[in-house]
């Protein structure tokens, strides 16, 4: 018999009973007939093509661009779920946010022995330039995306932590948007939060944290590196949607420490600055000087209080998979309390006892480079070779300080359209927070991927994965009938 994963609609009964108050949505896929379900889903994928909503897969010179695939069979949250995970995402963003402004200021969490010095001061995602530097507001992972996995009915674990700049908003929105369209009886079945105020969210926080210097009503702007960049898409439509400028570098000039941007009426003074370029190339006076993408004096404008950079330079950070390790340890160190969501176990290969651990249960671990991201530069032990295991044996002999390790956990499924009707698939969740230096806003969905291929853990769009919507289901009080 093969292994019974905790579906999240079904539970554990193999599609014969579904769990308490998932039965009008159990209803509603067996009762829909698949070539119904096929059609609406090949609709949605048209016009996710036609609207261009793309991404690359680096490497690959034909058919570089393509669409995720969408799932039209939804993902569905009850409020209760919702409820404890968005106070567990309030409480590690503003812990997120406390531990940044602590490393690159007083450094009491190091001075304290809560984790380790040259972790955080030897980490290449440790940017030194910003040191001393308090951003407005005390904010530096202005947007958060929070990568989550489920084991079981009341099991949220985090996978990892996203503050430099994290992706994937404008898929949960467009995802609604289709099955608004494509399904509309489910949406009046179910009273659903809805996700479409996230871009207003998104320009209230922004407007937010304006340096106190911004005359008048701030001046927000998106910086992209341009339409060459994989996320193009989504930074044109954010910027559509939030109802600010989408700008490149060569849009903006620094003069006198103050960021100006030109225009057919001529020079306009920019306050925040959502920018999609990583760190490194953001000043070529300061970071890389080979930088075509990013603006000269931005940080001399930035270090004189004249701008808001959203997220925050040097929260790359918090990305580190070594330091995501000790997210348990940094939430009970500036909050008090034990963590409302917990991680992943995790073994750091730095440490002589869990590389020796690692090396000796290859076969049976996930193993991740500390730095990696999108799927790559990671191996999966129970469906990996024998010679793609002694590779990475190599690989961490060679360099333990760079990978992790986790156990493979046993990811729930969702139901997932296949060509043998609704089978399940396992999924992981990517919600998204704001800050704001007052208040912490989770949208109510999030983005969730899917991993398409039969038995597969790894849900990257760039290894094949996909993505669903996310339902959120009002209080039950609430709800029709």
């Amino acid at each position: 018999m093969s292994k019974s994963f905790f579906d999240e609609i079904w539970g554990h009964s193999r599609g014969r009973t579904p769990r308490p108050g998932f039965e009008s949505i159990a209803r509603w896929i067996r009762e829909t007939p698949k070539k119904e379900l096929r059609r609406r889903q090949d609709s949605a994928e048209a016009a996710f093509r036609q609207l261009g909503i793309t991404f690359n897969v680096y490497g690959e010179e034909e058919q570089a661009e393509r669409i995720i695939p969408f799932d039209i069979i939804p993902r569905v949250f009850t409020a209760e779920e919702w409820q404890s995970l968005s106070d567990g995402l309030e409480q590690r963003v503003t812990a997120l946010n406390m531990f940044l402004e602590d490393v690159y200021g007083e450094r009491k969490i190091l001075a304290d022995g809560i984790v380790p010095d040259d972790l955080v001061l030897c980490n290449p995602g440790f940017t030194p330039v910003v040191n001393g530097h308090r951003p407005p507001h005390g904010v530096y992972a202005h947007i958060c995306g929070i990568d989550m996995v489920r084991t079981g009915p009341d099991e949220f674990l985090v996978l990892e932590d996203n503050a430099r700049t994290p992706s994937g908003v404008s898929y949960m929105l467009e995802n609604r948007e289709a099955m608004l369209r494509l399904c509309p009886e489910l949406f009046e079945a179910f009273e659903v939060e809805p996700v479409d105020g996230y871009t207003d969210a998104l320009r209230a926080m922004m407007q937010a944290v304006a340096p106190e210097s911004a005359p008048g009503e701030p001046c927000c702007v998106l910086l992209t590196p341009g339409h060459f960049n994989s996320a193009f898409y989504e930074h044109s439509f954010l910027a559509d949607n939030v109802g600010i400028e989408l700008v490149e570098a060569a849009d903006l000039v620094v003069d006198d420490d103050i960021v100006w941007m030109r225009t057919i009426e001529g020079r306009k003074r920019v306050d925040v600055i959502y920018r999609r370029i990583d760190d490194d190339f953001l000043d070529p006076l300061i970071f890389r000087p080979d930088s075509m993408l990013g603006v000269p004096g931005l940080m001399a404008a930035y270090f004189a209080g004249n701008v808001t950079l959203i997220n925050a330079p040097g929260g790359g950070i918090s990305d580190d998979k070594a330091i995501y390790s000790y997210m348990p340890e940094i939430v009970k160190y500036y909050s008090g309390e034990d963590a409302k969501l917990p991680n992943v176990e995790t073994w750091r290969c730095r440490e002589a006892d869990a590389l020796q651990y690692t090396l000796d249960n290859l076969a049976d671990l996930v193993v991740k480079k500390v730095d990696g991201s999108g799927g790559y530069g990671m191996l999966v032990g129970p469906t990996s070779t024998s010679e793609e295991i002694e590779e990475f044996r190599a690989a961490l002999i060679d360099n333990p300080d760079g990978y992790i390790a986790q156990p493979t956990l046993d990811l729930s499924t969702v139901p997932t359209l296949t060509e043998k009707g609704a089978k399940g698939r396992h999924v992981d969740f990517r919600p998204f927070v704001l800050s704001d230096g007052q208040k912490v806003t989770t949208v109510p969905g999030g983005l969730t991927r899917v991993a398409l291929r039969e038995g597969s853990l790894v849900v990257n769009s760039s290894q094949g994965g996909g993505t669903k919507d996310s339902l959120v289901l009002r209080p039950q009080s609430e709800q029709p009938g």
